[in-house]
């Protein structure tokens, strides 16, 4: 499979240009934008430690 070149996003951009019409795009951009930049810090914000406990780790912190 290939990337999508410069002619193919212009073959999208019309077709959403069609569907949505003129008045409609800058407002799905903004939209698209915002998710994608909610997305990204909710992605950096919460890093989770899923490294396995040793046997000992997890009997104590029953202990406390």
């Amino acid at each position: 499979m290939g990337s999508v070149g410069m002619p193919e996003l212009i073959i999208i951009l019309v077709i959403a240009l069609i569907i949505f019409g003129a008045g409609k795009l800058p407002q799905i951009g903004e939209n698209l934008g915002k998710a994608i930049r909610n997305f990204k810090s909710a992605t950096e914000r919460e890093k989770i430690d899923v490294t396995p406990k040793k046997p000992e780790e997890i009997s104590g912190e029953n202990k406390q």
